[in-house]
């Protein structure tokens, strides 16, 4: 299991990444993508699910049409770990 980040840690690591921001609750990372259409929404979910699968780490996203909502957290820590930011710089890179 991978160990929790501490505040400072987390803005370091947040202030490394484009567009995405601290959760209310502190607990996730967030980020929202919007896309021309529903198939390029679901093809960039596609190469995520892939990349997610290879690290074993998983998002919490929803799709509403062109619209994908990400949310990472390391759910067997109870927070953010250097886990979530790893895929958030992955999920990145597929853009």
């Amino acid at each position: 299991m991978s160990a929790l980040l501490d505040p400072k840690a987390i803005d370091a690591q947040l202030g490394e990444l484009d567009g995405w921001r601290l959760s209310q609750d502190r607990a996730a990372i967030e980020k929202s993508f919007t896309f021309r259409d529903f198939p390029a929404a679901f093809s960039f979910m596609t190469r995520v699910a892939f990349v997610a699968e290879k690290m074993n780490h998983h998002p919490n996203w929803t799709n509403v049409y062109n619209h994908v909502d990400v949310r990472l957290s390391t759910h067997d820590a109870g927070g953010l770990t250097i886990k979530d930011f790893g895929l958030a710089q992955a999920i990145d890179g597929i853009l």
